[in-house]
């Protein structure tokens, strides 16, 4: 079991979405909670929805000078607290089939949803080492165990973030430290209106796609996203499914591997 209540929670992320459910959650439970975003405005509407109690720091992710700043002034404040840091940060990117994606938007994804996680691992690790104690909890997707046409550089990053939990699950093994990759499905999030699209798209056309996307897809409300991946980090599961679409993903999968692209292809043009 991973105790929730006076543990320091690190949220990525935490301006919206599923980070600032995790971190209304979290202060419920009597842990700290610290939120970090490259949005001041949305933290701070975090903190007033969440609670004065939540500290907000400013974040980017993708910059690794920040990253160690964030760190400093986290461990300065809390030098011996039990940590659970929540690697939640991401982006989404319209660009096309992979043969006309921009590798610099390629890059611009993978530098926030795979290398953001790998930095604020590698930043945190060696205290909660020294600690023999803690749990890092990756933010996947749905995406990151079943690959879907359009979503190259999503799929890359969330496949990635789950093998990367996988390796430190084995590394960290009799560690005191708890490793989780979380595998959400379509979750009511702002992460579909703030993509970004690639420029040789037909600009109307993918936004009013994605519009559609929004609507139909993500249905399930951040707050019980949230109590799914509590429940899970609290029982120390490595995968965490998050959604029924998630799940029914997941056996469809590992009963058709050969096959379930075509599948869920054709669920994805009935949509």
């Amino acid at each position: 079991m991973s105790q929730i209540k006076d543990s320091l929670c690190i949220i990525t992320g935490g301006g919206s979405g599923i980070g600032r459910a995790l971190a209304t959650a979290f202060q419920e439970r009597g842990a700290k909670v610290i939120i970090g975003d490259i949005v001041a405005e949305e933290m701070e509407e975090t903190r007033r929805l969440a609670g004065e109690k939540v500290q907000a720091f400013a974040l980017d992710v993708t910059d690794p000078l920040a990253i160690s700043s964030f760190r400093d002034k986290v461990l300065d404040t809390y030098p011996q607290d039990r940590i659970i840091l929540i690697n939640n940060a991401g982006v989404n990117l319209a660009s096309g089939y992979f043969s006309e994606t921009p590798l610099d938007d390629f890059d611009w994804l993978m530098q926030v949803n795979l290398w953001g996680v790998v930095r604020m691992t590698q930043a945190f690790l060696p205290h909660m080492l020294k600690q023999q104690a803690g749990h890092i909890v990756n933010v996947s997707s749905m995406l990151g165990y079943a690959a879907t046409a359009r979503s190259a550089a999503y799929c890359t990053a969330k496949f990635a973030v789950k093998g990367f939990s996988d390796v430190l699950k084995s590394e960290l093994m009799g560690s005191g430290i708890g490793v989780s990759s979380v595998h959400p499905g379509g979750v009511r999030t702002n992460i579909i209106r703030k993509s970004r699209v690639s420029d040789h798209l037909d600009a109307k056309k993918t936004w009013n796609l994605l519009h559609k996307i929004e609507e139909r897809s993500l249905t399930m409300p951040a707050s019980r996203a949230a109590e799914i991946i509590i429940r899970g980090i609290e029982k120390n599961r490595s995968r965490i499914l998050v959604g029924k679409d998630a799940v029914a993903t997941d056996w469809l999968v590992r009963i058709f591997p050969d096959n379930y692209h075509r599948l869920l292809e054709g669920l994805l043009k009935k949509m």
